[in-house]
């Protein structure tokens, strides 16, 4: 293994060098050799930056996929860090997954270090605070900084694209804004549609990439003639941010619910792009329309790649608890078959999201088939495990639309609706306490190809939590009335 290891090292080693020689002997930058891809003197030219940053992410990425391959026999996406992100309590891996992540970890130093120092110094070259360098480490949004380094000229350079945006920008403040608004809307449109109807994709590029771009771009052209203040490019940007949620909601790509949970983190990404953008135009007079160009490229291209690359999400539990007066034997009936449930009181509920009515089943034992209506259709569930008054598991072999979305188009049904909240299975587990009392669990596994997984798997948990409560309170109230 320690042999596997130096051979693989070598190789990037013997490969940045190359790499670093013939990069920096065909630039004009002062200063070569092998040294420079850790120094955090001196500047980087755009050109080298580029060139030594997809050499350095190449060589990384296949590196780990021969070390996850060759050492723990694992598959390793180019997304690996993004999809499957390792949890911060080392605690909670044992055995392999352990070892992988924390070599994966240290293998990871000398790049880290390296991307740090030359985007420090590509930052010096245009003449930005060496503070943006945080955004080297937020995932996602250091690839579109990265295509943004890799593309502004430096601090002192105009670009020859200026003139043509001299004459298709507006020159006074209401024209401009109308056209950056205008121009954002179609942009999040046409992504967004590219996103979910072409490659049936709801992930990092659409829900982070897209709205930073809008942002950064906003701030841009609303800075091009002249420099603007900061709160005049958030401003700009929250309002293409606004206009870009009207115009998909007008063309029917997603419905109220929807957008309105997308919207905190659309609108604190679009923040952060006017943020970036303001400190280009403040400093290089917002003639940067090849930056535009490569970031609004970048968003198909990641869109293209994550689908292209993604994998299956981990199935997750969520588990909720009731405590009932009743004995097991009792509950266990109201468990496997209940009448119809009362009209909802949460507003969840009223919302659109879908929520039980009642169940049936057909059969007795392992084998019988249960079915549990929803608002939206049934779910249909063969039971696996019937162990009574204990234990009742059971596959979820056919599903409805977790919800009815929000719109004045009576047949809006988004993609996102069919195969991206999916319901593996379920059990009920009941506890006998003392008093003659029980202890009823209820657990859904679950899996959503919705990312990023962290910010909408808390919406989803929160749903099924109200579903579970729903139904266990009404078999909580049907077995304590015949108790």
């Amino acid at each position: 293994m320690l042999v596997v290891l130096l051979l693989l090292f070598g190789s990037i080693a013997w490969l940045v060098w190359i790499v670093s020689r013939a990069s920096f002997a065909a630039t004009e930058t002062e200063g070569s050799g092998w040294r420079d891809l850790w120094t955090l003197d001196g500047d980087v030219d755009r050109g080298r930056y580029l060139l030594l940053g997809f050499s350095l992410m190449a060589v990384k990425y296949n590196l780990e996929r021969l070390v996850a391959g060759m050492m723990f026999k694992r598959s390793w996406s180019v997304f690996a860090h993004y999809l499957h992100a390792p949890d911060l309590d080392f605690n909670k891996y044992k055995g392999n997954d352990a070892s992988l992540y924390s070599l994966m970890i240290l293998m990871s130093f000398p790049f880290i270090w390296t991307g740090l120092a030359l985007t420090l110094r590509r930052l010096r070259s245009c003449g930005l605070p060496s503070w943006l360098v945080i955004l080297f480490f937020v995932p996602i949004l250091n690839l579109f900084f990265f295509l943004a380094m890799a593309s502004l000229p430096p601090a002192a350079a105009a670009s020859d694209s200026a003139r043509f945006f001299d004459r298709l920008i507006p020159r006074s403040d209401v024209g401009n804004a109308a056209l950056t608004t205008g121009l954002g809307g179609a942009l999040v449109l046409l992504m967004a549609q590219f996103s979910t109807a072409l490659l049936k994709g709801y992930g990092w590029g659409l829900f982070i990439g897209l709205p930073f771009v809008l942002g950064l771009i906003s701030s841009l052209l609303y800075g091009h003639h002249k420099r603007r203040t900061l709160g005049e490019c958030v401003a700009v940007a929250m309002l293409s941010t606004t206009f870009a949620g009207v115009v998909i909601l007008a063309a029917a790509v997603e419905g109220v619910i929807c957008l309105a949970m997308a919207a905190p983190l659309g609108y604190a990404l679009a923040l952060m792009g006017a943020l970036f953008g303001y400190l280009i135009q403040s400093r290089s007079r917002g003639e940067h329309a090849a930056a535009m160009l490569v970031l609004v490229c970048g968003v198909p291209l990641l869109m293209g790649a994550e689908e292209f690359a993604a994998e299956r999400d981990a199935v997750l539990p969520v588990r909720t608890m009731i405590e009932v007066d009743a004995p097991p034997a009792a509950v266990w009936r109201n468990v496997v078959t209940f009448s119809e449930l009362p009209a909802p009181t949460h507003p969840i509920f009223k919302l659109g999201f879908a929520y039980p009515v009642r169940a049936t089943i057909a059969g007795r034992g392992v084998g019988a088939v249960r079915r549990c209506e929803f608002t939206t259709g049934a779910f249909v569930e063969p039971i696996t495990v019937w162990d009574e008054p204990k234990l009742l598991m059971f596959t979820v072999t056919s599903q409805p639309a977790p919800m009815k979305e929000s719109s004045w188009y009576p047949d809006l049904h988004p993609a996102h609706l069919d195969g991206f909240l999916v319901s593996e299975g379920g059990q009920f587990q009941l506890e006998a306490l003392p008093g003659n009392r029980t202890r009823l669990t209820g657990t859904t596994w679950y899996r959503h190809e919705i990312r990023p997984s962290w910010y909408w798997r808390p919406f989803s948990d929160a749903i099924i939590h109200r579903i579970h409560e729903r139904v266990l309170a009404h078999v909580k109230a049907l077995s304590e009335a015949k108790a």
